[in-house]
């Protein structure tokens, strides 16, 4: 039987009301060939996030150029959010989003609830008056499913707050969105290119398996994987056929300890036969390589060539 999509948005269940986002610019920093624009705008009403934008020095405000959401690992690292792939981070396999933008497309690199801004105050923390780290994260997303939500559905209305702020950058070509990330980002970048038409061109790295082989294999993952019934309807091979037309890149280790390889080889099978199904064989695409949970340079390398491919027209 075939799953539905509504069938899946009955399990992510209530999705947050999405303000007009009303972005603000706080403060702009010049680096090598981009500016690091930290802006500030609303997520839901009431709630306001920040986020880098990463805009390339030679901009024209013609509306021309790519828009890019680089959504940021997860490494249970949680002070370090949209500075991972902003560049701001020590670990430069993650600044995937100044690799992008020193490619010509502007760039958001938004904090995920639960990282980096999006935590309770430090002093709050410090005076171990709110939850912190991991402990955080699983407050909020026990809040969610109390409240008939879940985190995934939060990562997803807000992550679709940051496509408003690239549509309405006068130099994003609202046609042409992008969403790459890794890890926790590269799940997350296949469940919005699944949850939002606008996303034209998406880049999965070791994100995203079967969950019955996580289960099976008694791996224990971030919160936001956990959508709840998914697995009494299908799994994420509904999610990512539903994908097609859309064209997705999908990279692995074959040593990944996080997402089991045997089942995205599976997983993959299964989805390229939908996209073929569907008239775009071309628009689908699995990378293997020798490695663990990484996103290495040629990696990350084939990674942008995909997202040129789809998205510089």
């Amino acid at each position: 039987m075939s799953v539905t999509r509504d069938a899946i948005l009955d399990c992510l269940g209530t999705i947050p009301d999405r303000p007009d986002p009303a972005v603000e610019t706080v403060s702009t920093t010049a680096a090598d060939g981009y500016e690091r624009r930290l802006v500030e705008y609303d997520v839901e009403p009431g709630e306001r996030i920040r986020a880098y934008l990463l805009v390339p020095d030679d901009v024209d405000g013609n509306g021309e150029r790519p828009g890019v959401l680089a959504v940021h690992p997860h490494a249970g690292e949680f002070a370090v959010g949209k500075s991972d792939p902003a560049g701001l981070s020590e670990t430069a396999a993650y600044h995937y989003g100044v690799e992008c933008c020193r490619r010509g497309h502007v760039v958001c690199c938004p904090d995920l609830l639960c990282f980096e801004d999006r935590r309770p105050a430090a002093r709050e923390r410090a005076a171990g008056t709110a939850p912190d780290g991991a402990e955080y994260e699983k407050f909020v997303a026990m809040d969610r499913l109390l409240r008939g939500s879940s985190l995934q559905a939060t990562y997803l209305s807000d992550l679709a707050a940051a496509l408003d702020v690239l549509e309405s950058h006068d130099s994003v070509d609202p046609d042409s969105l992008g969403v790459l990330g890794h890890s926790l980002g590269g799940q997350e970048a296949a469940w919005l290119a699944w949850f939002d038409d606008r996303v034209a061109a998406a880049v999965a790295s070791s994100g995203t398996a079967r969950l019955a082989a996580v289960q099976r294999e008694r791996i224990t993952h971030n919160f936001a994987l956990y959508v709840p019934e998914l697995l009494s309807i299908g799994d994420m091979d509904d999610v990512l056929t539903g994908v097609a037309p859309t064209p997705l890149l999908v990279t692995h280790g074959t040593e990944d300890r996080i997402f089991p390889p045997d089942s995205v080889r599976e997983l993959a099978a299964t989805v390229s036969a939908a996209y073929a199904d569907a008239g775009v064989p071309d628009r689908f695409e699995a990378r293997f390589f020798d490695g663990g949970h990484e996103f290495p340079a040629d990696v990350r390398s084939s990674a942008y060539a995909w997202l040129d491919r789809w998205l510089d027209r």
